[in-house]
């Protein structure tokens, strides 16, 4: 009996990507989630978020958007059509993952993973469309969008590592903070999003459900979480230096702080000039940056050596305590 092979299969014989591509396409996804969400936020902060009144169509007559919408229909209907940009970004990585000599299972995994997340975000943003911008859909249209980012940003790293067993590069107490780093971070984003839901921005001209608190409330909680996320980043900041740790993985902490700089810079003016809509876009683009970095930092923690190479020095450092991987 002949076997049938998969189209990726297909692909797979016929192709092998060199890794420079495969880390293209990787990170080629990545842009594509950071993208998504920020015109995701632009749909909101103009009023589109009705521009297109039904889901998957437009309107109850056409897929497309029409003269009749305007503007609107035309800025809510270009956020649909990038879904597929961002779908073929990950059908990339995806393929180029499955051609990979030899087959890379668990990256080819990461990329079906996103997949199903793009899927899956296309059908609560048609939720959200039919509960008339419901802000407690919004607010998880959003979070299954940083999902989506962790995801995309973990396959990226991956690319550039073997599949070997995870490595730490820096002592137990360490990662524990990194840990504390992430998590605090992941409930900064989920704050913002009650600031969001419960604000001025509802993302339709008419009225529309908010979360029911005051946003001025909601942004003190939110910046309480961003200040501890901030003393967290200058504490790993510092023990990264007391341990000696590896270059780049020192680098990123330094990036990491720049960003968390420059997002609170944004967050407060926006707060006290009655947040602004383009403000409070470039703030939706800091809190995918600020996401992007934490998960490099932490991810740089441990390593995966390619088959065959050489350990980095600090994988063997005398005197480290370092036990287990992350």
């Amino acid at each position: 009996m002949v076997a049938v092979l998969t189209p990726l299969a297909l692909i797979a014989r016929r192709w092998t990507p060199t890794p420079r591509t495969l880390q293209r396409a990787a990170l080629a996804a990545v842009v594509m989630t950071v993208v998504i969400i920020v015109t995701g936020g632009a749909v909101r902060l103009t009023g589109s978020g009705l521009g297109c009144d039904t889901w998957p169509k437009c309107t109850d007559d056409s897929l497309f958007a029409t003269p009749a919408q305007g503007i609107h229909g035309a800025i809510e209907f270009g956020n649909r059509m990038l879904t597929y940009v961002l779908s073929a970004a990950v059908g990339w990585a995806i393929v180029a993952a499955r051609s990979t000599k030899p087959w890379r299972r668990g990256l080819t995994r990461l990329g079906w993973l996103q997949f199903w997340i793009v899927m899956g975000n296309a059908v609560i943003g048609g939720i959200t469309v039919w509960a008339g911008l419901n802000p407690w859909s919004v607010a998880g249209h959003f979070l299954l969008a940083n999902a989506l980012l962790t995801v995309a940003v973990i396959t990226w790293q991956r690319t550039r590592e073997g599949d070997t067993a995870p490595r730490p590069r820096v002592p137990r107490p360490v990662r524990k903070l990194s840990w504390a780093l992430l998590v605090t971070s992941g409930l900064l984003i989920a704050l913002g999003t009650t600031v969001t839901g419960s604000g001025k921005h509802a993302g339709d001209s008419s009225d529309v459900a908010r979360m029911p608190w005051d946003w001025i409330d909601a942004a003190h909680v939110h910046a309480v979480a961003a200040w501890v996320v901030c003393a967290l980043a200058i504490a790993m900041w510092f023990v990264l230096r007391v341990v000696d740790a590896p270059g780049d993985t020192r680098a990123r902490a330094r990036d990491l702080l720049v960003v968390l700089l420059a997002q609170g810079a944004v967050g407060y003016v926006q707060f006290f000039t009655e947040v602004p809509e383009i403000l409070v876009g470039v703030h939706m683009l800091g809190s995918s940056l600020m996401w992007i970095a934490v998960l490099r930092l932490a991810l740089s923690l441990r390593e995966r050596p390619l088959e065959g190479a050489a350990p980095l020095p600090a994988a063997a450092r005398p005197g480290s305590s370092v036990t287990a991987a992350v």
